[in-house]
């Protein structure tokens, strides 16, 4: 199979064996992969990344020997995959497993590629009028729409969102069915249109508005893909308020722990979420992605996809594996 390969900040299109399902696994043809801000800092040099990277897919169960009713299906995966005996994945929480493998990041090949394989209690069948183009959005959207799921967001709160990259969006519009006064505030204003048109309230950065709305927010979500964000986000919410941190970065946060401490902020970090919440919020049109989508790319074109996700400006970059049937 064709396979996208990570090396020390350089990658190749290699001809690698096609993986082979290991018992409870199902080998899975990728239609659609996504490029994740996540792919870049792991070529950047995150967690010392080497191999076939890629998290965001939708593909179709090509083969599943011991639940032959999966084949054929189309699917979308959980990432985490533990080792199905300690206390978290006994607790049904492999996404904190010590021993977990997680796919295109931690010792488990990931969607840069033409097949992949996931045990079948990860998979999640995609609803039939959803397009691979929508489909391909519901592991992002699943760790956008986990802030709900940690925190109880409610209509009475002030709620900031920081970022305006593919995370920074996907999270307002999800948020915004909860609280839908809620704000974004960002750098790029053809993005912020994009949720403005989604009926959210977008803000362009300034410091007048870092001054007029510093210590206002109930809630702040950091998602600006910068270090520096997790500082900021920390003047914006007022004591005893909550600041999610949704930011991985190949560089470390610097942090005021004096301001925490004696303003007794909660910072809670978020990452993965419920990826059958994210297939019902796209299969309602409570969030809208086709206008997230900045270009789809053949495979073979990977190294232009991949430079234009790079550019600050870029919205979600997929690239086209396989054609669905």
């Amino acid at each position: 199979m064709k396979a996208i390969y990570f090396d020390d900040q350089s990658f190749s299109i290699r001809r690698m064996d096609r993986p082979q399902p290991k018992s409870g696994e199902a080998l899975i043809r990728v239609y659609v992969t996504g490029i994740c801000n996540t792919d870049i800092e792991l070529f950047k040099g995150y967690y010392g990344f080497k191999g076939i990277p890629g998290h965001e897919f939708v593909g179709v169960v090509e083969s599943c020997p011991d639940f032959p009713e999966w084949q054929g299906v189309r699917v979308v995966g959980d990432i985490n995959i533990g080792c199905g005996e300690c206390l978290r994945c006994l607790g049904d929480d492999p996404r904190h497993c010590a021993s977990r493998t997680v796919l295109g990041i931690v010792n488990h090949d990931g969607s840069f590629a033409e097949y992949i394989t996931l045990p079948v209690k990860n998979l999640h069948e995609v609803p039939n009028h959803l397009s691979d183009e929508q489909a391909v959005f519901a592991e992002p959207l699943a760790a956008a729409l986990e802030v709900a799921q940690q925190v109880h967001i409610h209509n009475q709160q002030k709620i900031l969102v920081m970022g305006d990259g593919k995370l920074g969006l996907l999270i307002a519009l999800g948020l915004q069915v909860y609280n839908p006064h809620l704000i974004l505030v960002g750098k790029h204003t053809d993005k912020l249109a994009i949720a403005r048109q989604q009926n959210v309230e977008t803000h362009v950065w300034s410091e007048k508005f870092k001054n007029e709305l510093a210590g206002h927010f109930d809630v702040v979500v950091e998602a600006t893909g910068r270090e520096s964000g997790l500082g900021q986000a920390l003047s914006f919410v007022h004591p005893e308020g909550i600041v999610v941190a949704k930011t991985t970065s190949h560089k470390l946060s610097a942090v005021d722990m004096a301001k925490v401490v004696v303003d007794e902020i909660q910072i809670i970090g978020s990452r993965c979420g419920d990826l059958d919440l994210a297939l019902s919020f796209m299969d309602r049109g409570w969030v809208r992605v086709e206008p997230l989508i900045e270009a789809i790319v053949p495979f073979e074109q990977f190294e232009e996809g991949f430079t234009l996700a790079q550019t600050p400006s870029s919205k979600k970059v997929l690239v086209k594996v396989s054609d669905g049937e």
